[in-house]
């Protein structure tokens, strides 16, 4: 990042997209390697899931009761897709956050580096998923238990204000679903760059949040439905498009997505590492970049000084 780090309240979103495009150009080796071996088979893997699972999911509808192989094959798969969904998630964050932050720091920059710091990483990511995956069942059942009382207490006889409340419930739903998601998306950072995780890296992250809400809903709803827009797009061309569309159009229409959605999500990862940076500057937070420095050679087997804090004292503003 060109700009110091106590400018970096001031940027706007799309400055904020800018200052994170520019970032690969620093290091364009271990950023290529980075998406190749991680976000491409993640982005490849969130397309072709639901060309794999469609004629599953056309036969179940078919068959619903009869079709017990069927649903055997489509649980297996789901929850092979899940378990790799989830790691190449964690993987591809703690490889860019750590690289990001490498650069920032002026710390020699390699994939084999990365790679070598990923284990873990990959430890203190997955506390905290673990920890926000039980916050978002929590309010998953929270909405499904509020639409039934709901339902039951209206009565399914008044059509027109059973779905205005279950709008209203949905726009909310969806407000909190972007909340959490930002939570997410900035603890992981904390967990990678500072010396907490879990549900102490989630307090952080609620804590920086503040005051960057509006700046990290607008962020998180772009990325989301960028990719909505991409799934549904790949859906209607190449998954149920085979009447429509020639078996060469479906693989160029398919290939160009899947490359579209792995700049997505490499852009994405990226931008979830400067917002950091924008919300410890915002609050007047310094990284102590020589501190940083020896927190990340912790990962590498590095000695690290036992008082090394990356955080500062709050800066005055």
């Amino acid at each position: 990042m060109d700009l110091a780090l106590e400018e970096l309240q001031f940027l706007s979103i799309p400055e904020i997209l800018r200052e994170s495009i520019s970032i690969p150009k620093q290091s364009p080796k271990t950023f290529y390697l980075i998406t190749l071996t991680l976000i491409f088979p993640l982005s490849f893997a969130i397309l072709a899931h639901s060309l794999f699972t469609y004629p599953l999911v056309s036969q179940l509808e078919k068959d619903f009761y009869d079709s017990r192989h069927e649903w055997s094959l489509f649980l297996f798969f789901q929850f092979c897709y899940l378990i790799f969904l989830f790691a190449f998630s964690l993987l591809s964050t703690a490889a860019v956050v750590f690289t990001v932050a490498s650069l920032l720091t002026s710390k020699p920059v390699s994939f084999s580096s990365t790679i070598s710091a990923i284990p873990l990483v990959f430890k203190r990511l997955f506390v905290t998923f673990l920890w926000v995956t039980l916050l978002m069942f929590i309010y998953n059942a929270l909405f499904l238990a509020f639409i039934v009382v709901l339902i039951v207490a209206i009565g399914i006889h008044n059509t027109l204000l059973v779905i205005f409340s279950l709008v209203a419930i949905f726009m909310l739903f969806l407000v909190v679903h972007v909340y959490i998601t930002a939570l997410w998306h900035l603890a992981s950072v904390v967990s990678v760059l500072e010396p907490v995780y879990g549900f102490a890296a989630m307090k952080k992250s609620y804590e920086l949040l503040q005051g960057r809400i509006r700046v990290a809903a607008v962020l998180v709803s772009g990325y989301l439905a960028t990719c909505g827009m991409i799934g549904g797009i790949f859906g209607s061309v190449v998954v149920r498009g085979g009447e429509r569309y020639g078996v060469f159009e479906r693989i160029v229409v398919g290939g160009f997505l899947v490359g579209v959605l792995v700049i997505v999500n490499l852009v994405g990862l990226l931008v979830q590492s400067v917002f950091y940076y924008v919300c410890k500057s915002y609050h007047h937070q310094g990284i102590d970049k020589s501190a940083l420095y020896d927190h990340l050679g912790g990962y590498l087997g590095e000695y690290v000084p036992l008082k090394s804090n990356i955080q500062m004292e709050t800066l005055d503003a």
